[in-house]
């Protein structure tokens, strides 16, 4: 089926559309009570660093050397990194949602997306994007991140596609508000039905029968 309107393009956040938010408060929670951490001080070291490692400016272990293992602990950072991978949780429906609509609408399907290059890696090898992402413009590689529009403009960029031909879908408000300043449409990602239902208000119909698998 040849593109729906004038959407040829699909930038696309991934935590909290396709997956779990693998490594926000909650997980950081979580996981300070697993490993008897204490919350507040892991919570500010976080805040003081975590921009950096997202931006691809620190590798997996020196965010953790920052973070947790500044001082002696009873536990491994291959330990406390097993526990981070695994707090990412497939959204099975709407990653079905996407591939979908890439299939039945030749979609260009770009990821532009705040991810730390580890957590990345672990996070999308579980959904197999490669299937259905034709480039990624994640802020560990491009070493720029979300609330600054020039990731958006390096999206473009690299799509070589005009704003106007653009569907953005995140569930960050301030992001889309900053994505529509730039002449990109977008969809605020809340649940699965009710982006199934703004997705065919532009015209792409999820269709039945092209399925998806996660590992």
């Amino acid at each position: 089926m040849k593109h729906s309107g004038d959407i040829t393009t699909l930038f696309l956040d991934i935590g909290g559309v396709l997956l779990s938010d693998g490594w926000d408060h909650n997980a950081r929670k979580r996981a300070a009570a697993a490993f008897h951490v204490e919350l507040a001080e892991m919570e500010d070291r976080h805040h003081l660093t975590f921009d950096t490692y997202e931006e691809g400016k620190l590798t997996l272990e020196e965010y953790l050397g920052r973070v947790v293992f500044y001082k002696k602990r009873p536990f491994t950072q291959a330990q406390f990194r097993r526990f981070m991978f695994a707090q990412s949780k497939p959204h099975p429906e709407m990653i079905d949602l996407i591939a979908q609509i890439k299939v039945r609408h030749t979609l260009n399907i770009t990821v532009v997306s705040n991810e730390a290059r580890e957590i990345e890696f672990s996070s999308y090898s579980n959904i197999q994007v490669e299937q259905f992402v034709d480039s990624f413009v994640s802020s560990c590689f491009v070493h720029v991140r979300k609330p600054d529009a020039d990731i958006f403009r390096l999206a473009l960029d690299i799509t070589q596609a005009p704003a106007r031909q653009v569907l953005y879908i995140e569930n960050t408000p301030m992001f889309v508000q900053i994505a529509e300043g730039l002449g990109i449409r977008s969809i605020l990602h809340t649940d699965y039905r009710s982006t199934r239902a703004k997705l065919a208000s532009f015209g792409l119909q999820s269709g039945n029968g092209v399925g998806h698998q996660t590992r």
